[in-house]
């Protein structure tokens, strides 16, 4: 009786237990979960996210691959479609990459400008430039390279084909063209050279100062210098270098450029390949011969240093990378230089490199007016101060054809 009285007791008490242990279980285990997400951080939002977007990404893609009817689907889009959907990618991508270039332009203009205001490189009324002003569009910006010996030159010049005064004026407001003789400063700053420039300029505001000491060696230098200049200062789709002995028949000359206003890199001019002259003491020597191949050889293909014109995209180019565009001895095959590696279309208008009468009174008469007229055997016109009126007078396109041309 005292043994059967024990073992109920006994039984009793490991009932009691066992159901005391249960919930001491379940509460330690619920304390456990209080306590683990109390002690660890969550994760930041993006990053769950991005994690649960890459895990669903992938369920979803293990889970078309294992669909069947997703399968069919895939298969019927075909290959057409995927080509498409592939040419529209190409396409954004492009119109991206062309969005990005302009930007890229228009700030390294911007630089270039502030750079010339700051460092006060041209000495020119168009540099009161300030930074809340709107550049006008302009078509073209002719530079007349020029010397501090040549002023018979230029007022040969300002006789014939280049307006003066009020009409200058009249053709940069009007037909949104501009033209100034381009030189930079003497190896002795303020010198009598340089005051004899200044004078000139106060009579007639015609020059374009740029931040270069002249001299026939450096003329692949000022062609650099003008280029990042004048891009700095004018919003033109073209800018124009010509030689002070060359007459230019302008208003043909807008026209012709209009024409390819369309196209973003245009290098136009009169398109030659001359031998590299490797001797040296002659003419247009190349001390760099070496580096065109063997003796004997041609130079690639570029423009003629008398007259020729870039768009606003290769001036801004020159502007970003004239630190290091290399410079050859002759300056119109450095240029060429800088653009033979680059997306470029060349264009050869060999009206830009006719003779002086009767070669270019005879194109003029046949309806085929010249752009610009000179002498190959003198790279100008020959004598050209006292010839330069007569070449006008009978070469030239008429008064009348610049003020009547629309561009």
């Amino acid at each position: 009786m005292h043994l059967k009285s024990r073992g109920t007791e006994f039984g009793s008490k490991s009932v009691v237990s066992r159901k005391w242990a249960f919930l001491l279980c379940v509460g330690s285990f619920c304390l456990g979960m209080l306590f683990t997400n109390r002690m660890w951080t969550v994760p930041e939002p993006k990053g769950i996210s991005r994690t649960v977007g890459i895990e669903d990404g992938k369920q979803k893609l293990i889970s078309e691959g294992c669909n069947p009817k997703l399968s069919q689907r895939n298969e019927k889009t075909g290959p057409k479609d995927i080509i498409g959907e592939v040419s529209k990618t190409h396409h954004a991508i492009q119109i991206f990459d062309k969005t990005i270039s302009n930007l890229e332009m228009e700030l390294a203009a911007a630089r270039a400008a502030q750079e010339s205001i700051v460092n006060g490189s041209p000495v020119s009324d168009d540099l009161e430039i300030t930074g809340s002003t709107v550049k006008r569009k302009y078509l073209m910006v002719v530079g007349i390279n020029t010397a501090f010996s040549s002023r018979k030159r230029r007022d040969s010049v300002r006789a014939t084909w280049m307006p003066q005064g009020d009409k200058r004026k009249k053709l940069e407001e009007e037909k949104g063209i501009i033209i100034r003789f381009v030189i930079g400063h003497s190896a002795t700053s303020g010198g009598i050279l340089d005051r004899a420039i200044e004078a000139e300029d106060r009579k007639h505001g015609d020059f374009l100062r740029l931040e270069h000491v002249e001299g026939y060696l450096e003329l692949s230098a000022k062609t650099k210098t003008y280029f990042a200049t004048a891009v700095a200062l004018w919003d033109a789709d073209y800018y124009v270098k010509v030689d002070d002995d060359v007459h230019v028949n302008i208003a043909t000359l807008g026209a012709t450029l209009a024409r390819h206003r369309s196209k973003p890199r245009v290098y136009i001019g009169c398109m030659k390949s001359g031998p590299v002259l490797a001797q040296k003491g002659v003419r247009y020597h190349e001390p760099e011969y070496w580096k065109f191949g063997e003796e004997g050889n041609k130079y690639f293909r570029h423009a003629t240093g008398q007259l020729y014109a870039i768009s606003k995209d290769l001036a801004t180019y020159i502007s970003i990378n004239q630190h290091v565009l290399h410079k050859y001895a002759n300056e119109d095959v450095s240029l060429g230089s800088w653009f033979i590696g680059l997306d470029v279309e060349h264009i050869d208008d060999r009206r830009l490199c006719c003779g002086t009468p009767p070669d270019c009174e005879w194109k003029a008469q046949a309806g085929n007016i010249c752009i610009a007229s000179f002498d190959w055997s003198c790279s100008g016109i020959c004598n050209s101060v006292e010839r330069i009126k007569e070449v006008h007078r009978r070469c030239g396109e008429g008064e009348n054809a610049l003020w009547t041309a629309v561009f």
